[in-house]
């Protein structure tokens, strides 16, 4: 007697129409992108989904990743907003705009014929066949000032528990203000906002210089919480513009970060705060959406300088702490 090989259906998402469920094959590749413009793996004609909303990504160990790429709207799972990229399971339900899909794929595990097609250009499933998603950012540096001294007089043991505390406190601070923390990295964070395909919204960028006021408030009062030898004080570089957003990790270990020159010149700008003696100096882009909230040269000024690693010097628009929180009451007031 024969017999009989039954295999699971290829993974897809189930989306719903008018004139019944259509499915989308998660197959051939290990990357598809989903919104309203033509260039997507996955058009959706939603007037509220983003023209790159979203990006679904296979990777190695048989788990699929959904990443939202900085949609005005927002991506849920199951009814919950999400920011961060997160492993999806049969079953799961997934929104964009006003669209509802479900997303199929009974096991972690694809069989073959599922799988993507073995060929060199994606037998190996690493961070460059994922970084061709080119996406408007702004990117937030944070770094502890005079943190090696600190090492020097504070106890091994107060000083792990404080700068775990630090951490702790800075990324919640930044989830609750639409981001997530990128890269812990010694005594600096790295935080990275997605915004849409071709502009900053003035809300978004509002945020971005809340989560940085609310992050200096949170590092001035660990002196009440902890015997330092000295208050602790931040700097920060802000940064906007292009960069490639993607996996740069393993399957087993996924590492989702951007890349390029935006991100390079934030950390460069955040270490000129001390050559000009500021707390926080923005790259000449984020102080153009700024100046849309009513920000000028009175409040950021202006600076020329040399960002290490750069041929030509920049110009950096920088201010202090106090100075960035009137900007924000007066915000608040109108």
């Amino acid at each position: 007697m024969q017999s009989v090989v039954i295999t699971q259906p290829a993974p897809h998402l189930l989306l719903r129409t008018d004139s019944g469920y259509r499915r989308l094959l998660l197959t051939g590749s290990n990357c598809w992108t989903i919104g309203r413009s033509e260039d997507n793996s996955f058009v959706l004609p939603d007037r509220w989904i983003s023209r790159n909303h979203a990006m679904l990504q296979f990777m190695e160990n048989g788990e699929f990743y959904l990443i939202d790429l900085g949609s005005r709207n927002g991506s849920f799972v199951n009814g919950r907003r999400v920011s961060i990229p997160v492993t999806l399971t049969n079953g799961d339900q997934l929104t964009f705009g006003q669209t509802e899909l479900e997303f199929y794929c009974p096991s972690h595990k694809l069989h073959p014929s599922a799988a993507p097609p073995a060929s060199e250009d994606v037998k190996d499933f690493t961070a460059t066949a994922t970084l061709h998603v080119r996406r408007l950012i702004s990117v937030l540096v944070v770094d502890i000032r005079n943190f090696t001294v600190l090492t020097r007089q504070l106890d091994e043991k107060v000083l792990s528990e404080m700068i775990g505390t630090w951490f702790r406190h800075a990324g919640e601070i930044i989830r609750e203000h639409g981001s997530w923390v990128d890269k812990y990295i010694g005594d600096a964070v790295m935080a990275v906002w997605i915004h849409g395909a071709e502009e900053v919204g003035e809300a978004e960028m509002l945020q971005i210089m809340k989560a940085l006021s609310a992050m200096h408030k949170m590092t001035s009062d660990l002196y009440n919480n902890y015997p330092l030898p000295f208050p602790l004080r931040i700097g920060a570089g802000i940064n906007t513009g292009y960069a490639m957003v993607g996996n740069t990790g393993s399957g087993d270990r996924p590492d989702y970060t951007a890349l390029g020159d935006t991100v390079n010149a934030a950390f460069r700008l955040e270490t000129s705060t001390k050559q000009i003696g500021k707390d926080i100096a923005l790259g000449k882009t984020t102080y153009q959406y700024l100046t849309e909230l009513g920000a000028d040269k009175d409040l950021f000024g202006e600076y020329t300088v040399n960002l290490r690693g750069y041929d030509a010097p920049a110009l950096a628009y920088a201010c202090t702490f106090p100075e960035l929180d009137s900007f924000l009451k007066e915000q608040e007031s109108q």
